[in-house]
């Protein structure tokens, strides 16, 4: 490629909305340009970079054994209603209606549309099992776009769609697209966790994610650096303290505490440790005859943060995790949220395990202005049920035992799930098994955010002269960067023939052909992230070297002429 036969188009600025990193630099880069909220045109330079990551995908899906194919972006409702999932997928959901009144959607996942293939395409069990992907364009309607690419409402996703006879094939196929996920973001030149996951809306019995590390991330992940134990801190197990529970060493006292409500505001009154308050939460739950007023009393330690997914699976609490109003709290309890209890509730309880773990604690009287110390499980209120409800903090125990969690920020670029039988069962999606009997099919679902891969890739990799992208995602692997090309013979002759060497060679190389000066040669070569650089002078010439520059070193070395292929060449296939 030539820059002259190219379309180049860098800035110096970033426009002032831009917040993350890798917004700014791949506007910078002329990698895409900004066509309304959250919609980006993929610009030549960018584009080059998405094909690249898409070649990846596909050659290790169709490894995997994949089978490709393209479904419609446009899907209609009858199949979501279907599902259960029309009502239910929420505001991002971009709905629509044709000419004739009918209703449809912008597809922002493809399980209807896969079931209603399979359920019309499969019959036996001798076809399975398959495994169905496509490269898609998806439409997500974001409250509030942002950060580029990361965030967008429109975006470029692989997703793929296994169909099966039992678990035990599902758990296989599981197996092989966690291997394939894993080879993908190790070629892409990336450094990635796999973690458990919850699966979320898409639903399902087990899911992974795979997260690019970057301290922008918008995921917490906690991993044990002992082990290959790692999970989405949704998910991360808080285990158990081992210690045994003290013994009760003081009666339970009711304290004034005028105006203090907030564990920090009643620590400090209290001159006590907030890991010696028990903090009481109300949320929402299923109104029964036991529980009329469908309110769910949660119980944390004062220095621990509530799990909202993990306390969202409790039995009788609403999911997703609602808390109770004011209002609703002073008509059940007669108090206010920063005085509330366990002792005395009539509401059900649940405590997590590190609560469990505490004698003579404080925590509120469910009376404005007191609260209550010295107070204990089985002496002055009943043992409630002991949970895991809250985030694993760094230092915890690893779940596996065999070291201790530590924490760090993931973007989730990818996502595997075991959907089993929930969409098949409700889109009646069946095959006949070897005895002729009829069988609802068995799923599982992959998908990879591709456009996103390429932010998440500029968070990773950059510094202050622009992006620094791994080689296999590159939108060139090698620049020439001639110097005085057009005013010099030699300088074009040489640039040329290397060009052309390179060529052969089999190397993506740029040839930057501008009549420009150097310094905004170099600067857009190391701003839009190219590997490796090597320049051409007349003065280089004349000493029979050329310079190579790696994106990530300092200086640049000298290369006798007569050995630079060869060098070049062992670089970039290094």
């Amino acid at each position: 490629m030539r820059i002259s036969q190219f379309f180049l188009s860098t800035s110096k600025e970033a426009p002032a909305e831009a917040e993350l990193v890798s917004h700014k630099l791949m506007l910078r880069a002329g990698l895409i340009k900004r066509l309304g909220s959250g919609l980006y045109t993929w610009m030549p330079l960018g584009l080059r970079i998405l094909r690249k990551v898409e070649a990846i995908v596909r050659e290790e899906m169709n490894r995997a054994g994949g089978i490709e194919l393209l479904m419609p972006a446009v899907q209609p409702a009858e199949l979501w209603q279907e599902s259960g999932r029309w009502a239910v997928f929420g505001p991002q959901m971009l709905k629509i209606k044709d000419r004739h009144d009918r209703d449809f959607c912008f597809g922002p996942t493809h399980e209807e549309v896969i079931t209603d293939l399979a359920r019309k395409e499969i019959r036996s069990y001798r076809q399975l099992p398959v495994n169905f992907y496509q490269v898609q364009t998806k439409f997500r309607d974001e409250i509030r776009p942002r950060f580029g690419v990361m965030r967008a409402r429109e975006f470029l996703m692989k997703d793929a769609y296994s169909f099966h006879a039992g678990e035990d094939s599902l758990d296989a196929t599981y197996q092989v697209m966690y291997a394939a996920y894993s080879r993908i973001f190790s070629r892409l030149g990336l450094k990635f966790r796999a973690v458990a996951a919850d699966t979320g809306a898409i639903g399902g019995s087990g899911s992974h994610e795979f997260h690019v590390l970057a301290d922008s991330g918008e995921d917490a992940i906690a991993f044990c650096p002992d082990s290959d134990y790692a999970a989405n801190v949704e998910m991360a197990e808080a285990v158990a303290p081992t210690s045994p529970r003290p013994a009760p060493g003081a009666s339970m006292t009711r304290v004034a505490t005028p105006g203090q409500h907030t564990i920090e505001e009643v620590t400090t009154f209290l001159k006590v440790a907030a890991d010696r308050v028990v903090k009481t939460l109300v949320v929402r739950g299923e109104k029964t005859e036991a529980n009329p007023a469908g309110l769910v009393a949660l119980l944390l330690r004062g220095d621990h943060p509530l799990n909202e997914v993990k306390a969202g699976k409790l039995p009788g609490v609403l999911n997703p995790l609602e808390f109770a109003s004011d209002g609703e709290i002073r008509t059940v309890l007669d108090c206010g949220v920063g005085s509330i209890g366990p002792v005395g509730l009539n509401i059900p309880v649940f405590a997590d395990r590190s609560v469990m773990n505490l004698a003579d604690f404080v925590c509120g009287a469910n009376s404005d202005g007191f609260h209550l110390t010295g107070v204990n499980f089985g002496r002055d209120l009943p043992e409630p049920q002991a949970v895991d409800i809250r985030d694993v903090l760094a230092g915890d125990p690893s779940p596996d035992g065999k070291g201790r969690l530590d924490l760090c920020r993931g973007i989730e670029v990818g996502h595997i799930f075991k959907l089993g039988s929930k969409y098949s069962q409700a889109l009646d999606a069946k095959y006949l098994d070897e005895n002729g009997k009829s069988q609802v099919l068995v799923m599982g679902c992959y998908g990879i955010g591709v456009s996103r891969i390429v932010g998440a890739a500029i968070e990773q990799g950059n510094d202050e002269r622009g992006i620094v992208f791994p080689q296999s995602m590159a939108p060139f692997e090698l620049a020439i960067v001639p110097l005085g090309l057009k005013r010099s013979d030699a300088v074009r002759e040489a640039a040329e023939a290397l060009y052309n060497q390179m060529v052969s060679e089999g190397i993506d190389v740029v040839l930057d052909d501008r009549d420009e000066r150097p310094g905004v040669m170099f600067a857009d070569m190391e701003l839009i992230g190219v590997p490796h650089r090597v320049v051409v002078s007349e003065r280089g010439l004349k000493e029979g070297v050329l310079e190579y520059q790696g994106r990530t070193e300092g200086s640049g070395t000298k290369i006798a002429q007569t050995d630079a292929v060869g060098f070049i060449v062992g670089r970039v296939k290094a």
